[in-house]
């Protein structure tokens, strides 16, 4: 009976400390996003909203200061709050001007808006007269690519240019169907418009996913499943997703206030509004550094958001005033996972 009574005490402990550790997994899945809200506090950023002339509306988050002007211009799928862990990095020497791009957000939702030109143009006007100075401009994957036309078009103002991980000529077609975010991201978007939507969008993706197909087939089904159950049962919520780590979902947190409207200009390549990427490219003559995410690839498709030929081209049009820097992995989010190789790049135009 001791010995008995000894087993259970065990098993029991193991149980509990199972729990626990299972428990604290949870709540630091469910609450990734706590140390971007804690950045955006400790850098004293204030949400701020600016309607043009032309009625369309900008919202931005702002580190006032009296230090040089920083334009952040996020990539798809996101929105201001994702520079939040580097914003006290950054605020440190800039100040910062983060904005919502047309379909995310807080910016104006109209699918009028939703192309290169348009809110490239609008955010040109946004430097020339709420920042009011000479700026850098950075942008992150297709905001990268906004982020280019701004400095090749933006006039005197635009002081520099870094250019994160841009999906630069897949997204003018060349290779595009064998490119990770056509497979996962907008080929799905565009059959889900397509579809009857009789399921949320999140559990849409999370069923057809294509890294799902690749690493998690088995679970996926279910996982949408869950996704769906939790969207019904907290309506206008993010979806959330504790069981798995947060970079498998996390980019759910934002779908929200997302228009797939907007990526279908992507799937269908209209988002170029006629522009050809190589000559926006030709046109920058503001110093320009390029951090290139390294090339990986998964059978026929390539896991970043550009080949090694298509970064080269890309610096090659630009010429010399454009440093190139390739990390050392495919990881995307360069300014999140790659921070000190950001900063560096930033930090460089100081």
């Amino acid at each position: 009976m001791k010995r008995l009574r000894k087993v259970l005490m065990i098993f029991t402990a193991v149980i509990a400390l199972s729990a626990i550790a299972f428990g604290a997994f949870w709540y630091h899945n469910i609450h990734w996003f706590d140390t971007y809200e804690n950045g955006i506090k400790k850098s004293g950023a204030i949400e701020k909203q600016v309607t043009l002339p032309n009625g369309h509306l900008i919202n931005y988050g702002e580190v006032d200061n009296d230090k040089p002007a920083l334009l952040l211009i996020h990539g798809q799928m996101s929105n201001w709050e994702n520079y939040g862990k580097i914003l006290p990095e950054l605020s440190e020497n800039w100040h910062v001007y983060a904005i919502d791009v047309y379909g995310h957000g807080g910016s104006s939702h109209d699918e009028s808006l939703y192309y290169l030109d348009t809110n490239g143009d609008d955010l040109i006007w946004f430097v020339d007269n709420v920042i009011g100075e000479s700026t850098v401009v950075a942008g992150h994957s297709n905001g990268a690519i906004t982020a280019a036309y701004i400095a090749a078009y933006g006039g005197d103002n635009i002081r520099g240019l870094v250019m994160e991980d841009p999906p630069i000529f897949s997204t003018e077609g060349d290779n595009w169907e064998n490119a990770f975010s056509y497979r996962d991201s907008f080929l799905n978007i565009h059959e889900y418009l397509q579809s009857d939507k009789s399921e949320c969008w999140e559990a849409y993706y999370l069923r057809h996913c294509y890294w799902g197909e690749l690493y998690m087939p088995g679970p996926m089904p279910k996982i949408a499943d869950y996704a769906q159950s939790y969207r019904e049962n907290h309506p206008g919520e993010p979806v959330r997703i504790g069981f798995l780590p947060a970079s498998m979902w996390g980019f759910l947190t934002s779908a929200v206030d997302y228009d797939l409207e907007y990526g279908e200009n992507f799937y269908d390549l209209s988002w170029n509004h006629g522009l050809r990427q190589e000559d926006i490219l030709a046109d920058i003559e503001v110093p320009c550094v390029y951090i290139h995410a390294k090339e990986g690839m998964e059978g026929d498709v390539y896991l970043c958001a550009a080949t090694r030929e298509q970064a080269d081209r890309a610096v090659s049009l630009i010429g010399d005033n454009c440093r190139f820097i390739e990390t050392e992995d495919s990881t995307h989010d360069i300014h999140n996972a790659h921070t000190d190789v950001y900063l560096e790049a930033i930090n460089s135009f100081l």
